[in-house]
């Protein structure tokens, strides 16, 4: 459980990294990481709004860490942290899932760098943490 924790916060840890690289102007494979529609990104993410999404990923790895070391926790904090731990989850998959149209497995916007990357590597990655958060979250006693 705890290999699975580290694994989990490790990643989530990087991918807050690499949006605070792209808040402060770093442009390493942009085109890849936003969906686009005929050469032209579908949105323009903010600095604020990127912020805040290296923010919430922070806040992802230290509930996996939590959760896997919950024997360091106090224990009147468990239960949120379980649940906070499927509410993740239930994000992860849903992302993978997607919206239907330019996100997810379900996207109907394909031929994209984004949509291959979203097919082979970002919604895998999805289904795997948020079933990680799952597992996580289940095992706490």
């Amino acid at each position: 459980m705890q290999i699975i924790a580290s694994l989990v916060a490790t990643a989530f840890t990087i991918l807050a990294i690499l949006h605070i690289y792209w808040a402060l102007g770093g442009k390493l494979d942009i085109q890849k990481m936003i969906p686009v529609v005929n050469d032209k990104p579908v949105f323009v993410p903010g600095v604020l709004g990127t912020f805040v999404v290296a923010f919430v990923l922070i806040c992802f790895a230290a509930i996996a860490l939590i959760l896997g070391f919950n024997d360091l926790v106090l224990v009147e904090y468990l239960p949120s942290v379980k649940y906070a731990g499927f509410a993740i989850g239930t994000i992860l998959v849903l992302r993978a899932i997607g919206e239907f149209k330019y996100v997810g497995f379900f996207k109907r916007v394909r031929g994209s760098d984004f949509a291959k990357y979203d097919n082979w590597i970002y919604s895998p990655f999805c289904v795997l943490a948020g079933s990680a958060f799952f597992y996580l979250g289940a095992c706490l006693t």
